[in-house]
């Protein structure tokens, strides 16, 4: 009974973890996307600066999310 309890485990843990990638992958997709438009418009351009801003997605009501 044991055994057949961790192998649940572990394929929650597996699609958890492939679900997790996917967002990821998504989240990186729109924020080069993001940086890509806002160069082309002039708001920002490239730099040598080893400094960084982090991003965040918050989730909105309609379950979409929002870059901040």
């Amino acid at each position: 009974m044991r055994k057949a309890w961790n192998h649940v485990i572990n394929l929650k843990e597996e699609v958890y973890a492939k679900k997790r990638k996917n967002i990821l992958c998504l989240e990186k997709k729109e924020v080069m996307k993001f940086i890509q438009e806002q160069t082309r418009k002039g708001y920002i351009q490239l730099s040598k600066s080893l400094q960084i801003a982090l991003v965040f997605f918050v989730g909105k009501k309609d379950r979409k999310k929002r870059m901040i």
